[in-house]
């Protein structure tokens, strides 16, 4: 997946801080107009409570109550009132008879008032039609010019009505909503030109340079010519480029001398891997002589186990690690005694069991080592005497839980022990080998791999005629 530039990431960035950073602006810009809003309505409640009031108490005193309802009426017809009525206490119903009309307002909004002889206000505005309900108690006061106890039996501080209004805010959201697109289009066109404005700069300043940079620091090592830092227009790009040319020097230089010392390593590394191999081999031609294996018995069947590997398709790495391995696949004889190993005659149950320790003595020679060669080895040593069925050993392990470089070197093994002269016996023709090969199909050896022998067959012929004993 392919990176984006440092154009997007910063317009990207820039484009989401200006758009979080507009809407914490909005958010509080809603708040406060909505905030300033309330207070601007519920003023407005109050003031046409009072105005209520003074109605009110001016048509008591001229004794022209009968008005009062077209005086109601009137009000009401002012802008944003919706509704207004007047809930009267107990006390006025009993000397005045009941309300003018019945109040919208919920009875807790006119109880509340009544009770806390404060002014309640519910705000609706998550509807189509915002409104605020006002429930504004009349206290009874003989201060000012409203004294109300003349006409009220009541004492001073009885609430005698409560003055409920009905607000529209319908005005007040349209205009919230279109100060808030003027303000979100100001916002807009100010966020278009500071991203276009920095899109710019970023191409002129960075995004260019950069890329012109990064070519001529390519040219710089490859064709060994020095960046020219007169180029670039700013003073940060002038240093890295100085910093470049350094750098670029110094890299030629250590170069010239991991390359020098990656050419001596190679070879030692050769040489080193070369004499162990030959280290190896040699061990094996020594566990050949002294348990008077047939001449060359090592090589050849280092060289079947090349062969069978290759023709299985493993890669080139492996079989070379398996060849080089092979020579110790019997080096745990070295730990078996003379009087059995050199034994001309049968072995006896108890020699014959100490002669099959032998793969275990080779894996506790081997085990220890991190080398692949050795590690290789160690596994050939104490596995090409297992079988494919089980009933090999040491461990009577089965199938594909043998490693491949065991199964191989076990079919190697038989197949050089039966196609050469031995002191107990003479060397078998080949189709009896591959007859007595075939029959272990599946129970000593690997199906697949008895396969791929037969198949090769001359090949392991022609081996076995160039390394004659």
């Amino acid at each position: 997946m392919t990176k984006p530039s440092i154009k997007t990431i910063t317009v990207r960035n820039l484009t989401t801080f200006l758009v979080a950073l507009s809407i914490v602006i909005l958010g509080i810009v809603a708040l406060n107009f909505r905030y300033l809003s309330k207070e601007i309505v519920e003023d407005k409640a109050l003031s046409i409570a009072e105005l209520v009031k003074a109605g009110l108490t001016s048509h008591m005193k001229a004794e022209i109550m009968d008005k009062r309802d077209y005086f109601i009426n009137e009000l009401m017809s002012l802008k944003e009132v919706d509704f207004l009525t007047v809930v009267r206490s107990p006390e006025v119903v009993e000397q005045f008879g009941p309300a003018i009309a019945p109040a919208r307002n919920s009875f807790a909004d006119t109880a509340k008032a009544f009770s806390s002889r404060k002014p309640v206000f519910t705000l609706d505005e998550w509807r189509s039609d915002p409104k605020i309900y006002a429930a504004i108690p009349y206290v009874a006061s003989k201060e000012g010019s409203l004294n109300c106890l003349g006409c009220h039996n009541v004492q001073e501080g009885t609430v005698l009505g409560v003055v409920c209004i009905e607000l529209s805010l319908t005005n007040y959201r349209s205009v919230a909503l279109k100060f808030m697109v003027g303000i979100s289009l100001i916002a807009i066109i100010f966020g278009i030109l500071i991203v276009m404005n920095s899109s710019k700069t970023i191409q002129h300043l960075i995004k260019e340079p950069l890329e012109s940079l990064i070519d001529k620091a390519q040219g710089a090592y490859f064709e060994r010519r020095p960046v020219n830092y007169d180029d670039f227009d700013s003073f940060e790009f002038e240093c890295v480029a100085k910093e470049i040319n350094i750098f670029n020097d110094n890299i030629i230089h250590n170069q010239e001398i991991i390359n020098k010392k990656n050419e001596e390593l190679t070879s030692l590394n050769f040489e080193i891997e070369d004499t162990l191999k030959e280290t190896i081999f040699t061990m094996g031609v020594i566990e050949e002589k002294r348990s008077k294996e047939t001449s060359n018995h090592t090589i050849r069947v280092t060289k079947y186990c090349r062969l069978l590997a290759d023709k299985l398709g493993i890669s080139e790495k492996k079989v070379n690690i398996l060849a080089a391995a092979t020579p110790l696949h019997d080096i745990g004889k070295l730990g078996i005694p003379d009087s059995i190993l050199m034994k001309p005659g049968k072995l006896t149950k108890d020699e014959y069991e100490t002669m099959k320790s032998h793969p275990e003595v080779g894996f506790a020679m081997l085990r220890h080592s991190e080398r692949d060669i050795l590690k290789a080895a160690a596994i050939i040593a104490y596995e090409h005497h297992e079988k494919w069925d089980g009933s090999g050993y040491p461990r009577g392990v089965r199938g594909e839980d043998i490693h491949i470089y065991g199964r191989i070197v076990a079919l190697a093994d038989v197949f050089d022990a039966l196609s050469t002269k031995r002191v107990y016996k003479e060397s078998w023709a080949i189709d009896d080998i591959k007859s007595v090969i075939k029959g272990e199909r599946g129970k000593h050896f690997d199906p697949h791999l008895v396969d791929v022998f037969i198949e090769n067959i001359d090949g392991f012929v022609k081996i076995r005629e160039e390394y004659h004993s």
